[in-house]
């Protein structure tokens, strides 16, 4: 069979990689075509667009680049009428996603949502667009199943897949540095890496996105920026700095003390403030509904408070206790085989 997957940033490239090697196991004759990155692409997905030329995000970047996302949208729409897929599986990315769900479902496509628009934060009304253009959801997050399901969604929980990714992972490393996560996209690097880098006062390595070259990382001594992927980068950390999203989750699945920060522009976190009604920003926080890891967030995300923290991580017993709650995200989380599940899930709907 064909699928057509869409993902538009290194976490879905990893998460849609995953998926892949699932449904390959069970469909020999699978075909791949999308939008993705290179582990996509490594699995045998052929790319019509590569994940370093979508990644917008805040309200300002987003409009500043809007002619190039609608041309995208414009010849994804094209490029899938002409593949003609047995199914379109979208994977989060949803200010783009949601718009070629209602697009494939208007020329009768099967429609796989794998990893939900984030609607229990904001934007509650993309919850009838799932509803109305999705065929089956598969949520990775333990309490999005009932609230979808609570509105009319046809959804399922399949556990996060960020277990699969880090099932071998070595937890038991040496701990030899400050790991340093400023996330994947331009806007967050410009933002993130200055402030984080005056922050630090011993060894640190810095993880470098698939999707960015080293001239995005002005300061970093290219010895301490690794390209080997996060895991990698966390395997030996002592500690670590992590921007908001994904990379908050897959430390905590590490098990390394971090602190979570963010800051975007003014206006965009003004706007954002408005518009998301969560207690936390962290995935870690808010799967466990209580803080677990500090969370700094724009004004009170500056060099004197992240060495404030920092160096409260150097004490044993703070760290040991964030290790120990660790234990009760991974048992939220549903165990390992999210990919698997998933792929089942959309093999029996096909």
């Amino acid at each position: 069979m064909k699928y057509y997957i869409i993902a538009g940033e290194a976490s879905g490239d990893l998460h849609g990689s995953n998926l892949m090697k699932q449904i390959k196991a069970q469909d020999t004759h699978a075909e791949f075509r999308g939008l993705g990155g290179d582990l996509m692409q490594a699995e045998g997905c052929e790319l019509l667009k590569h994940i370093k030329d979508l990644a917008f995000m805040g309200f300002l970047e987003v409009a500043a680049n809007l002619r190039t996302i609608l041309n995208n949208i414009k010849e994804t729409k094209s490029d899938l009428e002409a593949y003609q897929p047995d199914v379109l599986v979208l994977i989060d990315y949803p200010g783009f996603n949601l718009r070629l769900a209602e697009f494939a479902k208007s020329i009768g496509l099967k429609v796989v949502y794998y990893i939900a628009p984030q609607v229990w934060a904001w934007k509650a009304k993309r919850t009838e667009l799932l509803k109305k253009y999705v065929d089956l959801t598969l949520v990775i997050l333990p309490f999005e199943e009932k609230f979808l399901s609570d509105r009319g969604v046809e959804v399922q929980f399949v556990g996060h897949p960020m277990l699969d990714a880090l099932q071998n992972a070595n937890h038991e490393r040496k701990e030899l540095y400050t790991a340093l996560l400023p996330g994947s996209r331009k806007q967050e690097l410009k933002k993130m890496l200055p402030v984080m880098l005056k922050a630090i006062e011993d060894d640190y390595r810095v993880a470098q996105a698939p999707s960015q070259s080293k001239s995005a990382y002005p300061g970093v001594d290219s010895s301490k920026l690794l390209n080997s992927g996060t895991q990698q980068v966390l395997a030996h950390a002592r500690k670590a700095l992590v921007t908001s999203g994904t990379a908050t989750l897959e430390t905590a699945l590490m098990g390394v003390p971090q602190i979570v920060c963010y800051k975007t522009s003014p206006l965009s976190y003004m706007i954002g403030k408005r518009l998301v009604k969560v207690k936390y920003i962290s995935l870690v926080n808010l799967i466990c509904d209580r803080e677990i890891v500090p969370e700094l967030i724009q004004g009170k995300c500056n060099v004197q408070n992240l060495r404030k923290h920092l160096n409260q991580l150097d004490e044993p017993k703070l760290a040991m206790k964030m290790k120990e709650e660790y234990k009760e995200l991974r048992e939220k989380l549903g165990g390992v085989g999210a990919s698997k599940r998933a792929a089942d899930k959309i093999l029996e709907l096909l």
